[in-house]
């Protein structure tokens, strides 16, 4: 296969700063060029504020920083989006209406019936919504959206539970880090020494996205905090589930849980996407956020309440499996589906 010419728009956030970091060396795809806001277009992509732990990739330094213009985009194959969603609401569907093929971490469009809100491994055949939302829309391009980072977090180890034992009723609490909010997103003073007990607009993404993804209006309760974390969502979680289980066998489907994306050797797709770990005071994020090159969800403290009642706790990488890794991993999906 030919390499694809990917195109970053909101290339100098946290995100967008994901994508250029897994695009620059990706096998299949070739970082022709990023695009910002006014402030940061005509720049080398190199002088830009670099906050990820890696060095950035010399071939992205070099890249000048486009301003957004739909009239004015490039000739590529896949547009990656990390643009606010105020920004992303009125130039995602132009993008896709002039044929391009937009893979989106924004959270606008996630909720229309017609536009896949994918985590490869869990709902892959919504990419079938494709069709129908080029037929609806009338665009020779598409749009496909990733899901909220904590829904993503959340999804992986329950689908296997759903398949095989069935899901009445969810609880989590989420403890999320503060590369969730942005570089920018919460000041320093607030979340030292701290803990803010609501995110706006996180739980109702949970419950309402959860519920598309599994196609399924399962009873679901959320509680969405901020801790002083870099990197790394947690979740404890309680599922009341619709047969009764026995606790080693849930383990085992979750280390077992294996999707399209891992029957295809995807080169994103981690081989494990869901790791049980039997240490007690596991997952943390400082030791378990990079497991799969951060694209596996860990899950420890797998325990039996009750009957029917089954508990643990989720940590993912929110910036890699819950934003941009996801969104690379649909963008190859959707390739090798025959999509583009």
């Amino acid at each position: 296969m030919d390499r694809l010419k990917a195109y970053v728009v909101g290339a100098t956030g946290l995100v967008g700063q994901r994508y250029v970091q897994l695009l620059a060396e990706h096998p299949w795809f070739d970082l022709v060029g990023v695009a910002a806001s006014e402030r940061s277009a005509g720049r080398k992509y190199g002088e830009i504020n670099w906050v990820l732990e890696t060095p950035m990739p010399r071939k992205a330094a070099e890249l000048r920083i486009d301003r957004l213009d739909v009239d004015s985009l490039p000739k590529v194959d896949v547009i990656f989006s990390a643009l606010p969603s105020e920004v992303a609401a009125r130039v995602e569907p132009e993008m896709a209406r002039r044929g391009h093929m937009v893979v989106s971490n924004s959270s606008n469009m996630r909720l229309d019936p017609d536009v896949p809100l994918l985590i490869p491994e869990v709902n892959p055949d919504d990419l079938s919504l494709v069709k129908e939302q080029r037929a609806r829309r009338g665009w020779s391009g598409f749009v496909i959206k990733k899901p909220n980072c904590s829904t993503t977090i959340l999804d992986l180890p329950l689908k296997p539970i759903l398949d095989e034992f069935g899901i009445s009723r969810i609880h989590v609490a989420t403890m999320q880090a503060v590369t969730g909010a942005g570089y920018a997103g919460v000041p320093s003073v607030a979340i030292i020494d701290n803990l803010i007990p609501y995110i706006k607009g996180e739980e109702e993404k949970i419950v309402n996205e959860t519920r598309k993804i599994f196609r399924r209006e399962i009873e679901i309760y959320a509680t969405t905090t901020r801790v002083p974390v870099l990197d790394g969502h947690t979740e404890a979680v309680y599922v009341d589930t619709v047969r009764d289980f026995d606790v080693e066998a849930a383990a085992e489907l979750m280390a077992k849980f294996r999707g399209v994306p891992q029957e295809l050797g995807l080169p994103t797709a981690p081989p494990q996407p869901v790791i049980p770990i039997r240490a007690l005071d596991r997952p943390q994020p400082r030791l378990d956020r990079m497991a799969g090159r951060g694209m596996s969800v860990v899950v420890g403290r797998i325990r039996k309440l009750a009957p029917k009642k089954l508990a643990f706790v989720a940590l993912g990488h929110n910036t890699i499996r819950g934003a941009a890794g996801n969104a690379v991993l649909a963008a190859e999906l959707s390739i090798k589906s025959g999509l583009y």
